[in-house]
């Protein structure tokens, strides 16, 4: 047995005062975080989170589960905690993701479920002492693309002309970007990270990374999710209905509806740009090639927001011609 993992049963049963379950690994994750569910013979379970402190620092997840707590939000109670080891123990949330959950019948009710907890988030949520999303990591993400993607994993050298495209673009998504009201952002709030619950749905979970950014951020990453697509006319009106409940609620101006959808999009094509390079480095440097199916997808958002910012049209070529054919 895995030291490691001896190291977490030795702490469940004589710290936690455990014992008498099943215990198999629940997900990995992108990380170096290992989930194991913990099964007890009365039906009843238990999420126990491995998080190495040489790799993954807990005190955030603390952290940003109390302030969702605090906003409603249905997020993993915190039964037991060893932060020098780097174990945690919590409430288990389910199995039912919603991307195994999603289909036409459903994508309403969960989106809409989705929709109104991320609203409370918004509204509710405490952001003094958060990381901002600011210039610098904003531009930072969006490296991850050609440092991962374009250069280390296709070996495609840029001309001059394309550097200097890209800084362009990069200028545009970050303006639009710090333009937008700031709220409390999850970060990765989509569908491997949202669970089906039949009380307070949806489940929330893996929000360790929240910073203080902007309003579209969380709904892009839901609405344009790297891992399920939506016909564009379907998500243009999600998004619609959307920015109406913020304005009702005092998130943002009637003035600032007419450029929501626009903040929208450019939102999307910084995070599709991170999220790209993300994946292409989970598969480089970490050896984890599963998200790789997940490029095209990803970027093929980009192309497609093109089609209605003219700003981002240079960009798009370069995907359409230099990036996806060689992927």
């Amino acid at each position: 047995m895995p030291q490691r993992r001896a190291q977490l049963l030795t702490w469940l049963q004589q710290d936690c005062h455990l014992s008498d379950f099943d215990f198999t690994p629940a997900s990995g994750d992108a990380s170096f975080r290992r989930y194991f569910r913990l099964s007890f013979s009365d039906g009843s379970s238990l999420i126990a989170m491995d998080a190495p402190p040489e790799k993954e620092d807990c005190h955030p997840f603390i952290e940003v589960t109390r302030r969702l707590q605090r906003t409603g939000v249905h997020v993993p109670e915190i039964v037991e905690q060893d932060l020098q080891q780097g174990f945690l123990l919590l409430e288990d949330l389910g199995e039912r993701l919603y991307l195994d959950e999603l289909n036409t019948q459903t994508a309403d009710d969960l989106y809409g479920d989705a929709s109104a907890a991320l609203l409370q988030i918004q509204l509710k949520g405490e952001v003094a002492g958060l990381p901002e999303y600011n210039e610098a990591l904003l531009y930072t993400e969006m490296a991850l693309f050609e440092d991962w993607l374009v250069t280390k994993h296709l070996g495609l050298v840029l001309s001059d002309d394309e550097h200097a495209m890209l800084e362009r673009v990069k200028s545009v998504l970050v303006e639009s970007a710090l333009a937008q009201p700031q709220v409390l952002v999850h970060r990765d709030y989509h569908s491997r990270n949202l669970l089906r619950c039949e009380v307070g749905n949806p489940g929330i979970i893996d929000f360790q990374d929240a910073v203080y950014g902007p309003i579209t951020y969380d709904l892009v990453s839901l609405l344009r999710d790297c891992y399920v697509r939506w016909p564009l006319q379907q998500v243009d009106q999600w998004v619609t209905d959307y920015a109406e409940k913020a304005i009702a609620v005092g998130l943002m101006s009637e003035d600032e509806m007419p450029q929501f959808l626009e903040w929208f999009d450019l939102m999307g094509v910084q995070r599709h740009l991170k999220a790209a390079g993300i994946f292409a480095r989970l598969n480089q440097r970490d050896g984890k090639p599963g998200y790789m199916q997940d490029i095209p997808r990803t970027l093929g958002y980009i192309v497609e927001a093109a089609q209605r910012r003219p700003v981002l049209k240079d960009l798009a070529d370069f995907i359409a011609l230099r990036v996806l054919p060689v992927l």
